[in-house]
């Protein structure tokens, strides 16, 4: 990375169908389906709603081999209707469900964790890959390395890498290039780590695979736009990133105009910035520059704070250079910037992909959004919701809550919705809302509670990673993590 100015990250280029990434191809956006994959009719509607949306790569899961074999109705009936959206198929835990998938889809993602390297299962992969002109994507999670990796590493960023290198050097070996990685945690802080530690560990290697971005099970509403802006955003600032999903409990082409406003918000990011004292700064350590215990906002006292302000077309580079130029290494700062724009959920996804960088590095110490059209009590709390997302600041329940697949057992959205409702007055609490156990358990690792799918209409509580009832009739399950709550000290009445 360039700490002077944006330089996008040099890429080679990746076919998934009728759609290139990487090289100098534009950041691509992409969503996933939420129906069962055996349901041809509802898989290929929400496709094509995507793909209207602007999302030109869609990934649908296909958890068994049932689901690997429709993938050829889907995309029959999807090409019959004259799209020509890219299919990918998203495989976790059978990697003889690639294979069939590998079959009628554009491009297959995999999860390291389910693999065993020394069965040649990636090998034949590839092979058939390489015959049919599929792409692959190596999908690491945070929350479902493999346990050798584990038992090492612990879930860390440099745990992922680990994962990560293990299989890219297969694919160079193979001499297979159309492979993309990604690098996902819902924790915005472990997923630019790791993100940046995959890229130095690339390029020392000479590997130009193109990556794609994401922050998983970031929530709903403006507070899972912010959160996706926050960990999304610092890496397009650091040039890294050439296609992206904004991950959110929703209707998955709701996800498109914030993936795109990110896209489009970095394709021009001009000015170049001198850095007094470069040494200051390590893109891969979190550690607070200053003595500030909590980062005020625009309305709070800034007595004994510097403020800086960015006026150019690339204001974290600005910013991060300004403060990394100060004589005094440890001199508190807020970072200003202005935005004109007429609705709030732009200037909130702009300012955390601009400002929540310098949160998520230490750098910076207080924010003000300088946006005089909406009132003050509107731009303080998307202020608290980029310091929550870059996890300096917590001052509210926050959901770690997946965006729902053809996996989820159950209608999260609406549950979502049920929980917020009884549990949104609690603060500094993590609550997890999954849909499945493919990730849940361990990308809620840092959640204090955990509600997550454990078959249909059963759900299966935890108290952060320990289960303390498993399989509650859905009915039951709202009541009895309210219980598990006070039980545990932590409810507070409204």
């Amino acid at each position: 990375m360039n700490l002077n100015q944006y330089l996008r990250r040099k890429s080679h280029a990746v076919r998934i169908g009728s759609v290139k990434i990487g090289a100098a191809h534009p950041i691509a956006v992409q969503s996933m389906t939420n129906t069962d994959t055996n349901d041809t009719e509802g898989s290929v509607a929400q496709i094509e709603r995507i793909d209207r949306a602007g999302g030109k790569i869609v990934r649908l899961t296909a958890q068994g081999k049932r689901e690997g074999e429709n993938l050829k109705n889907i995309v029959a009936r999807l090409r019959a209707d004259g799209f020509t959206t890219a299919t990918v198929a998203d495989i976790h835990f059978l990697p003889e469900v690639a294979a069939v998938a590998a079959n009628y889809v554009d491009k297959v993602r995999i999860n390291p964790g389910n693999y065993r390297l020394d069965r040649g299962e990636l090998e034949a992969l590839i092979a058939q890959c390489r015959e049919r002109g599929v792409a692959l994507r190596i999908g690491v999670n945070h929350g479902s390395l493999a346990k050798r990796v584990f038992d090492e590493w612990g879930d860390t960023p440099e745990g992922m890498v680990v994962s990560a290198m293990e299989f890219l050097r297969i694919c160079r070996r193979e001499a297979f290039d159309q492979v993309v990685v990604s690098m996902k945690s819902s924790n915005t802080r472990v997923m630019v780590a790791a993100y940046r530690l995959l890229v130095k560990a690339m390029e020392e290697e000479g590997m130009t695979y193109p990556i794609h971005l994401g922050v998983t099970e970031a929530g709903n509403g403006l507070e899972g736009r912010i959160k996706s802006a926050v960990g999304i955003g610092a890496l397009l600032s650091d040039g890294i990133g050439d296609t992206i999903r904004v991950s959110l409990t929703e209707a998955p082409e709701n996800e498109i105009p914030t993936a795109q406003l990110l896209a489009d918000y970095f394709t021009n990011r001009t000015g170049e910035f001198a850095v007094k004292y470069p040494e200051r700064y390590s893109p891969y350590h979190f550690v607070r520059r200053s003595a500030v215990q909590e980062p005020v906002t625009h309305d709070e006292s800034h007595d004994g704070f510097r403020l800086i302000e960015a006026v150019s077309e690339n204001p974290s580079a600005e910013l991060r250079a300004a403060i990394l130029s100060l004589e005094r290494a440890d001199e508190p700062v807020i970072v200003r910037r202005k935005y004109a724009d007429a609705e709030l959920e732009t200037v909130a996804v702009k300012a955390a992909a601009d400002l929540g960088v310098l949160f998520l590095d230490g750098l910076a110490d207080g924010i003000w959004i300088d946006a005089p059209q909406f009132s003050v009590e509107e731009i303080r709390e998307v202020e608290l919701m980029i310091l929550q997302a870059a996890r300096v600041r917590f001052s509210r329940t926050e959901y770690i809550a997946c965006p729902s697949c053809g996996r989820t057992l159950y209608d999260i959205e609406k549950t979502l919705a049920e929980i917020r409702s009884k549990t949104s007055h609690l603060k500094n609490l993590r609550i997890g809302v999954m849909g499945c156990i493919v990730n849940g358990p361990g990308e809620m690792a840092d959640a204090d509670y955990g509600y997550v799918g454990a078959a249909p209409g059963r759900i299966t509580l935890y108290k952060g990673r320990e289960v303390i009832e498993k399989n509650i009739p859905q009915e039951e399950a709202l009541d009895k993590l309210i219980e598990l709550i006070k039980r545990n000290g932590d409810w507070a009445e409204e």
